[in-house]
C-alpha cells in the first residue's frame, strides 16, 4: 500500500467502516430520514418557484434576523429544507444526499436531526448577536443583514461534517472544512459565511462535550461504577 493509500486508511477507515455495513445490507432503506429530507427539499423548491407558493414557503420556513425570536425557532425547522433561490437547487439536494446520509449512517437519524438543528439554530442566533454588535465589530454585520432570508442545508452540512469527522478520527478532515470556511469568510464576508462559523463553534462544543462524557463513562466502567446512559 502506498503513503497516500495507508494516510486515506488512517484518515477515513473508521469513516468508511461504520458507513459500509449497514448501506450493504440496508441500501437506500439505511437512510430513510435522509431521503426523506432530500424529497422534501426538492418539493419545497418547486412550491417557492410558483406563484402560488413563495409566500407559503416563507410564511412557513423563511427566517430573517428581524423576525420575532420565537417566530424565527417556529420557522427554523423547516428552514433547513428549504433552498436558497439564487443558488442552485442540486447543490442543497447533493449536499444533503451525501452528508446527511453519512451521518443517519453512523450516528442513526434523530441524532444527525439533533446535531444538524444545533449547527442551523446556532447560525440563526449569531445573527441577531451579529447585527446587534454592528459592522465594527470583528464579528458584527451590518443591519441590512437582519433583512437577509436565512434559509438551507449548508450550517448543517458544515456542522454534521465537522462532527462526524472528530468523531472517526478524521482530524485532517474536520481541520480542512474549518479551514475552507475561514477562507469564505476572508474571501466574502457576508452573513452565510459567519453563519458557518458559528455552526463549527456549536458543533466543537457538542463534540467537546460528547468526548467528556465518552471518558466518564469509561471511568466509571473502570471503576466498577454502572456507565452513564445517553
Amino acid at each position: 500500500m502506498n503513503t497516500l493509500g495507508r494516510w486515506a486508511r488512517a484518515e477515513w477507515g473508521a469513516l468508511y467502516l461504520a458507513v459500509r455495513e449497514p448501506l450493504a445490507k440496508r441500501r437506500w432503506r439505511a437512510v430513510p430520514m435522509t431521503v426523506g429530507a432530500v424529497c422534501l427539499t426538492g418539493l419545497v423548491q418547486v412550491a417557492q418557484n410558483q406563484p402560488w407558493g413563495y409566500r407559503v414557503v416563507q410564511n412557513l420556513g423563511g427566517v430573517k434576523a428581524e423576525d420575532p425570536l420565537w417566530l424565527a425557532l417556529l420557522r427554523t425547522p423547516l428552514s433547513l429544507f428549504v433552498p436558497a433561490l439564487d443558488l442552485p437547487v442540486w447543490g442543497a439536494l447533493a449536499q444533503i444526499l451525501f452528508v446527511f446520509g453519512i451521518a443517519e449512517l453512523c450516528l442513526g437519524w434523530w441524532r444527525t436531526l439533533v446535531i444538524a438543528y444545533v449547527a442551523t439554530l446556532a447560525g440563526t442566533l449569531y445573527a441577531r448577536v451579529g447585527i446587534a454588535l454592528g459592522p465594527d465589530h470583528p464579528i458584527g454585520l451590518p443591519a441590512s443583514d437582519a433583512q437577509v432570508v436565512d434559509t438551507g442545508p449548508s450550517a448543517a452540512v458544515v456542522g454534521l461534517a465537522v462532527f462526524l469527522a472528530g468523531r472517526y478520527g478524521a482530524y485532517v478532515t474536520a481541520g480542512a472544512v474549518i479551514v475552507a470556511m475561514v477562507v469564505e469568510v476572508a474571501l466574502e464576508d457576508n452573513l452565510a459565511g459567519k453563519e458557518h462559523l458559528a455552526a463549527i463553534a456549536a458543533v466543537l462544543v457538542l463534540c467537546a462535550w460528547t468526548a467528556m462524557r465518552q471518558r466518564r463513562s469509561r471511568a466509571r466502567s473502570t471503576s466498577g461504577a454502572p456507565p452513564i446512559q445517553s
